[in-house]
C-alpha cells in the first residue's frame, strides 16, 4: 500500500489517508487480517503530525474498517455487510462491458484496451 499526501490539493491530510486506506482495502491491495504501518511511522513516512495519522485511525476504526490491539497493532477488519473486493471488481468489468458494448466493440477489443491499460 502506498499512501500519498498532497497538501495543495485542499483535502485534509488526514482524509486523505483515511480514503487511501479504504481504497486500498476496496481493491483487495489491503486485505482484511493485513496490519497497517504504526502511526508514528506512517507519519513519519508521510511528513505528517502523528496526530494527524492518529485522526485517520480512529475514523477508520470507528467505521470499522480496521481494529486496534496493543499486541498486533492496526489491522484491516472490513466492516460487515460491505461487498467484497471480487463483488467490487465484478460490478466494475460489467460496467466496463456495458461501456465497451455501447461503444460498438466486442469482446477480443475490450479485452485488448484492458491489457494495454494494464501495462
Amino acid at each position: 500500500m502506498k499512501i500519498v499526501v498532497d497538501t495543495e490539493n485542499g483535502l485534509a491530510p488526514w482524509r486523505q489517508v483515511h480514503d487511501q486506506v479504504i481504497h486500498a482495502i476496496t481493491t483487495g491491495a489491503l486485505p482484511e487480517g493485513a496490519r497497517l504501518p504504526p502511526i508514528r511511522q506512517l507519519a513519519r513516512d508521510l511528513g505528517l503530525a502523528s496526530g494527524t495519522v492518529a485522526r485517520a485511525y480512529r475514523e477508520l476504526e470507528a467505521a470499522g474498517w480496521v481494529a486496534t490491539a496493543r499486541a498486533r497493532g492496526t489491522v484491516v477488519t472490513i466492516p460487515a455487510g460491505s461487498p467484497a473486493p471480487a463483488e467490487l471488481l465484478l460490478a466494475a468489468a460489467t460496467a466496463y462491458l456495458a461501456q465497451a458494448r455501447d461503444l460498438g466493440a466486442d469482446l477480443d477489443t475490450a479485452l485488448n484496451a484492458v491489457r494495454a491499460a494494464w501495462s
